[in-house]
């Protein structure tokens, strides 16, 4: 086939060409049967996450580290509001340099700028400087994801997509589960070690994208798409009516798991228990998902994918509202448990799914407007969730999440037959 790149860079297959299997060997033998046939350029990836996300130190330690330079009280929330609003923009915009000038480039870009951001934040004079510094890391940052997720999609094949998704979301737990721990301590010795291995993990990833990752040849863009101009914008995701279902789908679906991050750690409050049990449940969370991901992956690939969306998607609404009812440490646990089996069944599928539903030449946008989708939901569960939370009472929120959350997903079983059509016909054509 002919290719655009030059001769000393590897051409991925399209996605109707699938890559052979590796050889096995002894190492082969000790990944999870579901991850073995993927390619190296997926386990690249994998591997680049993990670092990346080893150096996930900061922002879990940003308030402590404002305190730390006298910014307490409203200052707050204008960087930590900063931090939000840019996982807004980098997603939008990541999706869109993806497909414009390729995904390599966007993620050296993405991971670069975010790593120079961490030190002008760290240096950062005022409040409105360490906002602007909070907006341009998470801007920068989250550009990431959309080139990622494109490559990964680029790389395999159809049937492949959520494994290889699944196995992306993996390497993202593992690394956090490690920093967390690392975190702690780095920030007893100083608070800038945090931002010297945040920005240096972000640094080696760079250099692993650059020297390991081949950029695939380039998919032209269609002069038409169903009588419009196709463009470089979104518009061929807006044109798209299935995508438009089920991205607010996944959207609340992700808001309602977002939650975990926000509601929980009010209700451990509002309980009379300590910081250190909202840790604990972070490394119950973080054990199972680590533990049990690549075998549930497997365990599941024989089933509809939409329909193990919304099993999971259930059990998730039902451990975010089962917080609502526990009243000590082993209720809590209960509940973490729950929520953390749904997001071990659901690995990978979104994602894969709206991979699936992508024209090549789209591809980065489509995965631009998924992760601003989940951008969106977090920023929600942020602000609306916690207003619900104070404002109209905790029950209101969790009953919220537990009818939202299974609403969601009877309706995404039920789009199975369009989907599975969908996909069918692109990979006829």
């Amino acid at each position: 086939m002919p290719s655009n790149e030059s001769p000393q860079q590897a051409t991925p297959p399209s996605p109707s060409t699938p890559d052979p299997a590796p050889a096995r060997s002894t190492t082969s033998r000790l990944v999870p049967s579901s991850f073995r046939d993927l390619p190296s350029v997926v386990w690249t990836i994998f591997a680049g996450t993990i670092i990346n996300r080893l150096g996930y130190l900061v922002t879990p330690f940003l308030v402590f580290f404002l305190a730390s330079r006298g910014v307490t009280g409203s200052d707050t929330s204008y960087v930590l509001g900063a931090l939000g609003a840019g996982n807004l923009l980098g997603p939008a915009v990541g999706g869109i340099l993806a497909d414009r000038i390729g995904r390599r480039p966007t993620m050296l870009i993405g991971l670069i700028g975010a790593s120079a951001a961490q030190g002008a934040l760290f240096l950062a004079p005022g409040v409105w400087t360490m906002a602007g510094a909070a907006l341009l890391i998470s801007a920068a940052g989250s550009t990431v994801s959309p080139a990622a997720y494109a490559l990964l999609a680029d790389a395999v094949d159809s049937e492949r997509r959520q494994r290889a998704y699944a196995l992306f979301g993996w390497g993202v737990n593992i690394g956090t589960a490690v920093a967390g721990i690392l975190g702690g301590y780095l920030a007893a010795h100083g608070y800038w070690l945090l931002f010297a291995v945040d920005a240096g993990s972000m640094l080696v990833y760079a250099l692993v994208v650059a020297v390991r990752l081949p950029e695939p040849r380039r998919t032209a863009s269609p002069r038409k798409t169903g009588g419009r101009k196709d463009g470089i914008g979104y518009g061929v995701v807006l044109r798209d009516r299935l995508a438009m279902i089920l991205l607010p789908l996944f959207g609340i679906q992700l808001f309602v798991y977002s939650l975990t991050e926000v509601a929980l750690p009010l209700a451990i409050h509002d309980s009379g228990l300590s910081p250190a049990v909202y840790g604990a449940m972070a490394a119950v969370n973080a054990i199972l998902v680590v533990a049990l991901q690549p075998f549930a992956t497997a365990w599941l690939a024989r089933f509809p994918q939409l329909a193990v969306q919304g099993a999971g998607g259930t059990l998730i609404a039902a451990g975010v509202a089962l917080t609502g009812v526990a009243d000590g440490i082993a209720g809590y646990a209960v509940s973490v448990v729950v929520w953390s089996l749904g997001e071990v069944v659901v690995a990978g599928i979104a994602a894969g799914v709206v991979a699936n539903l992508a024209p090549a030449h789209a591809r980065g946008r489509y995965q631009g407007a998924y992760s601003w989708t989940w951008g969106t939901a977090r920023f929600a569960a942020l602000t609306l969730g916690v207003a619900v939370y104070t404002t109209l009472g905790p029950s209101v929120l969790w009953w919220t999440a537990l009818v939202a959350g299974t609403t969601t997903a009877v309706a995404t079983v039920a789009l199975t037959s369009r989907v599975t059509a969908r996909t069918a016909h692109e990979l006829a054509v």
